[in-house]
């Protein structure tokens, strides 16, 4: 069994997410945790969206499965080296149009915020996330038959903390390097 990485985020006010990282080193044997998985894709379906048009959708490939291949060979760089350990690969696609052609403005602000309440669920739940933009989005768009106006967007792999030993070199020490962020001060820049 895994030793569990204490990450906890030195934050300067306390928040519920002081815990949630995106590890690299995924458990390679453990199943996804459905009721987790369900409970995660349920807080995104109950995300705000402009309107209520709720333009996102989720493409969910379990470790195993052919769509799991599929979208891990479409990965790129280093996520490659990496990320077939996760428990499952899923593709968060915007909806930017809809059905009559119609630009939905707001889409990839809306799948961001259901992507966030996916997040915040599965840390909840013991699950880990890790999101990725280096993928080819044609590629996945070609598997899933998605028609032009759904623009996959992000990848997330997702499942329990692996051992960081199973890494490479670099990747290795960055999963256990100190976790930093831009000063508060720096982020927020009005405040009156």
């Amino acid at each position: 069994m895994t030793a569990v990485l204490d990450r906890t985020a030195p934050t300067d006010h306390p928040v519920v997410l002081d815990g949630r990282w995106s590890p690299r080193a995924f458990d390679p044997i453990t199943p996804i945790d459905e009721d987790a998985l369900s409970s995660a894709l349920e807080a995104a379906r109950w995300s705000p969206s402009a309107n209520n048009v709720q333009p996102w959708r989720f493409i969910v490939a379990r470790r195993g499965s052919e769509l799991h291949r599929q979208l891990f060979g479409t990965l790129a760089g280093f996520n490659t080296a990496w990320a077939g350990s996760a428990a499952a690969l899923i593709v968060a696609v915007a909806e930017t149009a809809d059905a009559e052609g119609q630009p939905i403005h707001f889409a990839a602000y809306d799948l961001g915020q259901a992507v966030a309440h996916f997040t915040v669920q599965a840390h909840h739940d013991g699950l880990h996330v890790h999101q990725m933009g280096g993928f080819d989005r044609a590629a996945v768009s070609e598997i899933a038959g998605l028609e032009a106006r759904f623009v996959p967007t992000t990848m997330i792999a997702v499942g329990l903390v692996g051992d960081p030993s199973s890494l490479p070199g670099p990747l290795a020490e960055r999963e256990v390097a100190p976790r930093e962020r831009r000063l508060l001060s720096e982020t927020v820049l009005l405040n009156d």
